[in-house]
């Protein structure tokens, strides 16, 4: 789901063949919760000397770290929630509190590049993804993120679909209620 603020991702893997995504979690302690007043300096310093500790455990326990910012332009934010306001059908992504934190850019860059400062490390580097183009952003985030999981082509047997009995002597005689195919 798409929030005002900009967007953070983490990955992690944590057993063969298991990906795990984190959409803001425990990041946002440094940003959003930091800039509405969520928590208290206190609580923010004790967040920020436990992130270098806490991500090098995770990564010397096996677990791919990777940490993608989304970042997204004043102009590309304002348009996006802009055609959320005009659209049924997005209305409803469109909080109070997203509201509130469109008035706090400057609040959240300010946050966002201490948080880079504070918590990107050569063992678990912050990735920067230009985001106003969803798409593309998606594409190159995938194509980082599989380039940095070490894997193996697994062999497989060719694939072939056996040959299907149809009995064309049967009649469905149950009265479906189709919907309407207005597409």
């Amino acid at each position: 789901m798409e929030r005002v603020s900009p967007r953070t991702f983490r990955v992690k893997i944590f057993a063969a063949s298991e990906i795990v995504i984190f959409d803001r979690s425990w990041y946002n302690r440094a940003g959003v919760e930091r800039v509405v007043g969520f928590c208290d300096d206190k609580q923010l310093e004790y967040f920020f000397s436990a992130v270098p500790g806490i991500e090098k455990a995770m990564i010397d326990s096996g677990i791919i770290l990777l940490k993608y910012w989304l970042e997204v332009s004043p102009d590309e934010q304002t348009r996006r929630l802009e055609s959320r306001i005009d659209d049924g059908r997005k209305i409803w992504k469109l909080s109070g509190m997203d509201l509130k934190s469109y008035t706090c850019w400057d609040d959240y860059t300010r946050a966002r590049d201490d948080r880079f400062l504070r918590t990107d490390t050569p063992l678990a580097p912050w990735r920067v993804a230009k985001s106003d183009d969803k798409k593309r952003a998606r594409l190159n985030i995938i194509t980082h993120l599989l380039a940095r999981i070490p894997c193996e082509e697994i062999k497989r047997d060719k694939v072939k679909l056996p040959k299907r009995k149809i009995d064309d002597s049967y009649v469905a005689d149950y009265p479906f209620k189709f919907i309407p195919e207005v597409f």
